[in-house]
């Protein structure tokens, strides 16, 4: 795979950091999940490929451990606020100067600088710093944020992979590590660039929810359907725009100008009255395999069973029967073979971990005697 040979240890975190994590692990990257003592693991569920090793922190015992890790590891994924790893005397400057080849990733909510940069946060406080949850919602209600996808996973483990890779391909050329400063403000403000770039382009003249691409339009929103289910409905261009009125069985020269938006609000009750008239299914073999842009909105279930998703295998089954989505993008040559076990119990590969990075038995047993170090052994059921 892609990352084959890559060490990374992944400090063990909320959200973001897990999702960085699984990204380079299901890439081929050897992933280990530092988890803390008493941890029931990763309650985010994204530990798919990594293995875990409990080591307590907030003993020097266990900074030093630490430290003799990162010495022979190719990145450190950390998720703290600024100040928390200085604290550890585990900065980058320690680190970094006992292995210069280091990749130092911090994954954190308003970044290492700035007044913010110590303070509590979430995806929605990160979505509205950024500016973009702003123009999130319809007109006449609040702002709101769309699940915690664009800051917590978009803007800051997507983007913070992102950073890893390209200090990796870097560090071929200079043979140095680097710092990295990702964060959920910054990468979400970059991820609505389009946004902001067309702010004097017409497109978002009018209030949230009431322009071309935020659900104002009648050709670019979602409707009921007559069994309460809905379609998804994207026909911006004129071309599939007059395949949209084709199915929906109108004709244009009864109705307004596609683009004048005085009257969209009341093309928006036309449409919604029509496609109220039959179910989902039905409007799915009218529009099915047209470019008028009509889409069924599918539930988890449905997209797993759709077959388009089938016949591409989008999404994979682990050994415990449980559904998620493959990893993305598809690389020809050294494709994601994601892992299929379960998720590793917190502290469960201790000991092979650091025997692998150099550690012998006498320290082991002196760092479990220590009640530095945790293992944890699962056992057959019986």
């Amino acid at each position: 795979m892609a990352l084959r040979g890559i060490c990374v240890l992944e400090l063990a975190g909320l959200a973001p950091a897990p999702f960085c994590g699984m990204i380079l692990a299901d890439f081929g990257a050897q992933v280990v999940r530092v988890d803390r003592p008493g941890s029931s693991g990763d309650v985010s569920r994204l530990s798919r490929g990594k293995r875990s090793l409990v080591l307590d922190l907030q003993r020097p015992q266990g900074v030093s451990v630490l430290r003799r890790l990162c010495a022979r590891a190719d990145v450190l994924l950390e998720p703290f606020r600024c100040g928390v790893m200085e604290k550890l005397n585990l900065g980058p400057e320690i680190l970094q100067q006992e292995n210069p080849r280091l990749i130092y990733a911090r994954l954190s909510g308003f970044g290492q600088s700035g007044r913010f940069s110590r303070v509590a946060g979430h995806d929605i406080n990160y979505l509205a710093l950024s500016g973009i949850l702003s123009k999130l919602g319809n007109s006449d209600k609040n702002p709101y944020a769309p699940l915690n996808l664009l800051a917590d996973f978009g803007g800051g483990g997507l983007l913070c992979a992102l950073g890893i890779v390209m200090a990796l391909f870097e560090r071929t050329r200079s043979g140095k590590g680097q710092i990295i400063d990702a964060n959920m403000v910054e990468g979400t403000a970059y991820l609505s660039s389009f946004v902001w770039k067309t702010q004097k382009s017409g497109l978002w003249e009018q209030p949230r929810g009431q322009n071309l691409l935020d659900g104002g339009a009648p050709f670019y929103t979602t409707y009921r359907t007559a069994d309460g289910e809905f379609m998804a409905v994207g026909a911006i261009e004129p071309q599939f725009y007059q395949l949209l009125i084709k199915g929906l069985g109108l004709k244009s020269d009864e109705l307004p100008n596609q683009m004048s938006m005085a009257d969209w609000p009341e093309m928006k009750k036309k449409f919604a009255d029509v496609f109220a008239k039959k179910t989902k299914a039905e409007w799915c073999k009218i529009f099915d395999g047209t470019d008028a842009c009509v889409t069924p909105v599918l539930t988890f279930e449905e997209a797993v069973a759709h077959e388009h998703n089938r016949e591409r295998g989008s999404f994979i089954m682990d050994e415990g029967q449980n559904v998620s989505p493959r990893p993305a993008p598809l690389l020809s040559s050294t494709p994601a073979l994601p892992s299929v076990k379960r998720d590793a119990f917190a502290g469960e590969h201790t000991e092979e971990i650091l025997k692998e990075f150099g550690f012998n038995h006498e320290e082991i047993n002196q760092l479990k005697l220590d009640k530095i170090i945790r293992s944890h052994e699962p056992t057959a059921n019986l």
